[in-house]
């Protein structure tokens, strides 16, 4: 059994979400994607009752502060754990080679000297190349750049135990030179700042986000079976998952979902 935990679905600025971050769940373990931007991550994990001994395996997209920050926090708790000899093997930590020396300075400049001794011996910084392939969990993950035109950022593939293939593309539109991964996938993980009628108040475009209408579009286009929509602006957030779910369905007719902080998606 392949489950979806969403951590949060925000964007940068939100204050009724979580930032957006997730893990996949193989029934064992979870590889955990991001990390938000706070230790507002801490009171998720134990909301929906995820031990950290049980994340071994964490991927960060990029640098900006909602995805990257919160891995101050993972650190700290894991290492934490290690020293009172509560946490068993090593945390593997992804990302692109230049995010190594980000979070490694993170950490070294917030955290205690003795948690920060496990770099390079529990916790292990791992770069990754665009195209690179790792077995994670159960998983054969590929990782890809996605040609960011902001901070360099990198999305991954997951071919799941079950045969299913989840893509993530990060939290920017779909660049075509990502075709070779995205194709032939059944999920498919994608931001969506605002509803396209929201355009003018939002302006996603300006940073380099795109809309629910141009989401569910390349979805339909690409004929991905199971869409997941976050990422968003939170000004909605009443009445969000009705709203998103009614523009996006006049575009796409696959399975549109746009969860909420703390769900779990059964894959």
């Amino acid at each position: 059994m392949n489950e979806l935990l969403v951590f949060g679905t925000g964007n940068a600025m939100v204050t009724k979400y979580y930032n957006t971050c997730f893990a996949l769940f193989d029934g064992n373990e979870y590889f955990m994607v991001d990390a938000g931007g706070g230790n507002g991550i801490f009171a998720i994990l134990e909301q929906m009752e995820v031990p950290f001994q049980k994340i071994h395996h964490i991927f960060f997209t990029h640098e900006h502060s909602d995805h990257i920050l919160g891995a101050v926090w993972m650190v700290r708790k894991i290492g934490t754990l290690m020293n009172q000899g509560k946490y068993e093997g090593d945390l593997h930590i992804y990302c692109h080679k230049d995010l190594v020396d980000t979070i490694a300075t993170l950490c070294q400049l917030t955290l205690q000297k003795k948690v920060c001794n496990h770099f390079g011996e529990r916790i292990l910084l791992i770069p990754v190349e665009d195209g690179e392939e790792k077995q994670i969990l159960s998983y054969d993950v590929t990782f890809f750049d996605i040609h960011s035109t902001k901070a360099k950022q990198f999305g991954f593939t997951a071919n799941m135990n079950d045969g299913q293939k989840l893509t993530c593309l990060g939290d920017e539109p779909y660049n075509e030179k990502c075709h070779q991964y995205i194709a032939g996938s059944d999920w498919m993980l994608c931001e969506a700042f605002c509803l396209y009628g929201d355009r003018e108040r939002f302006k996603p475009y300006e940073k380099n986000h795109s809309t629910v209408k141009e989401a569910c579009e390349l979805a339909e286009e690409l004929a991905i079976p199971n869409v997941v929509l976050w990422h968003t602006e939170d000004k909605t957030a009443p009445n969000r998952k009705e709203l998103y779910t009614a523009e996006g369905k006049e575009l796409y007719h696959g399975n549109l979902l746009i969860p909420d902080d703390k769900e779990r998606i059964l894959l």
